[in-house]
């Protein structure tokens, strides 16, 4: 498919992306904010309910023969194209008012992320790419960095804890030793820092695809590359390695129980 057939679908994901925050925006740091606890113990607040509803009302209209899979209701209809949402990622940092949260929207279209969005209004930051035309933040290119050694590297990652829940405790404080500098900025940040050149490796050792999708197409287009740990380039591998492209097999060899 050329790269333009996708502009259309892009601009449809802005739209999905201000009606989730239209939702969002409002109840962030509300007093009166329902939070309810689900199975696995994570929360969810009203808003991020309502976000995803808003998102699925628009769907049904504009791309009703299209599947959808999301956070909160699960996945509708069977297709070769298919919106993934995640209405609010960092659903902690939002019930805690923490600014650091935001819409993830992606298409995915027969296996291939296409298309994807990821508005963080309380940061006033946006990313969103279509594959062959390029990632932005808040409307300008953005280009992953030129760092080459991870001794020289900045790395993000979620939290030492979540990897040893993800068996690679040890192997993730190895690769924070080998760079220059770790910081745990976490969820989607992580890895749009990386797009844009700020961070040079990120590293999600536990996720869904709702996390993960619209990041890999944002990540590839800016210049980068996004795999799982094992180095599949993959959304449902349950965690993902995000880097600039030069640094991701060190990254790997060290993540594999290597060196570098």
């Amino acid at each position: 498919m050329a790269a333009m057939d996708h502009q259309a679908d892009l601009d449809l994901a802005l739209r999905l992306a201000n009606a989730a925050d239209a939702v969002s925006v409002p109840r962030f740091r509300a007093a009166d904010l329902q939070v309810e606890t689900k199975p696995d113990m994570t929360p969810v607040s009203e808003a991020d309910r309502a976000a995803e509803q808003a998102i699925r009302k628009i769907l049904k209209k504009e791309r009703p023969h299209d599947g959808i899979v999301g956070e909160e209701f699960g996945t509708s209809g069977e297709a070769a194209r298919r919106w993934i949402l995640d209405p609010i990622d960092g659903s902690k940092n939002y019930v805690r008012g923490i600014p650091v949260w935001g819409a993830l929207i992606a298409l995915e279209q027969d296996g291939d992320i296409v298309v994807g969005v990821v508005s963080a209004p309380a940061i006033a930051h946006r990313w969103w790419a279509a594959r062959g035309l390029g990632a932005f933040r808040n409307g300008d290119p953005i280009r992953v960095s030129a760092v080459a050694e991870l001794s020289d590297a900045q790395l993000s990652y979620n939290a030492q804890t979540a990897c040893e829940e993800a068996g690679i405790g040890s192997e993730a404080l190895a690769l924070a030793r080998a760079c220059w500098r770790t910081r745990g900025y976490g969820d989607f940040w992580s890895h749009c820092l990386v797009a844009e050149g700020a961070v040079d490796v990120s590293l999600e050792p536990i996720a869904a695809v709702w996390d993960l999708a619209p990041l890999k197409v944002i990540v590839q287009e800016a210049g980068g590359r996004f795999t799982d740990i094992a180095g599949v380039e993959r959304i449902d591998g349950g965690n993902a390695l995000v880097s600039n492209g030069l640094l991701h097999d060190q990254a790997l060899e060290i993540l594999k129980g290597g060196d570098t």
